[in-house]
């Protein structure tokens, strides 16, 4: 991970405003219910985070059937990341271990932001791309307080769980360490991608059936 970078994308238009101001408001109402509990707070990031990319991906696909042209290949990238952002969800979910009434918070929140995150992707691809990729700008600080936390002492850096180490093909000896910096990276390649998704479409390079 030694080529891993905290970035942030500057807001410079209206879009990106509303983008980021939207991103801060999820990041506020997260740190009122689980602040440091980095755990805890990483299921309820991942069920969140586990939407966008589903939620775009039929977009698209509904899109590229409509206007009988080739998505040139957004529909399987977005897909991805929101398989793995699942993953992320099933591995915190072995680590948290979350009570009933948690399962149920996640539950509320996720459909909640389905609605929210629908709404705003039929009003503005470009912005819910931006939404995305600030939402991962603050999951990159949010695991990098999590190592630093484990690396302080604050958080034991316990046996990372079998799931982690089947999907990242990591040591049988892994530690909860090695999962986060896997997820980070994953988080950090989420984020240039939608900020890149974003940018595109204020380029003449841009797909006809992705031009609003």
């Amino acid at each position: 991970m030694a080529d891993f970078q905290i970035t942030h994308k500057n807001a410079s238009t209206i879009s990106e405003h509303i983008a980021y101001k939207i991103t801060q408001t999820l990041k506020f109402l997260l740190n009122i219910f689980y602040g440091s509990k980095y755990a805890k707070r990483a299921v309820i990031l991942e069920t969140i985070a586990a939407v966008p990319g589903m939620v775009a991906g039929m977009f698209n696909h509904l899109k590229a059937l409509r206007r009988m042209k080739d998505d040139e290949g957004w529909i399987r990238e977005l897909l991805s990341e929101a398989e793995n952002e699942r993953m992320h969800l099933m591995i915190f979910l072995d680590i948290a271990k979350p009570s009933w009434i948690e399962r149920a918070l996640v539950l509320i929140g996720q459909g909640v932001f389905l609605v929210v995150y629908g709404f705003i992707y039929l009003l503005s691809s470009k912005i819910a791309h931006r939404v995305v990729g600030y939402f991962e700008e603050e999951a990159c600080k949010s695991y990098t307080e999590y190592l630093n936390k484990i690396d302080s002492g604050d958080v034991e850096n316990i046996g990372a769980p079998q799931i982690a180490i089947d999907y990242y093909q990591l040591a049988a000896n892994a530690k909860l360490r090695d999962v986060i910096l896997k997820i980070r990276d994953d988080e950090a390649k989420h984020r240039d991608r939608n900020h890149g998704f974003a940018d595109s479409y204020e380029t003449c390079d841009l797909p006809a059936h992705q031009q609003k």
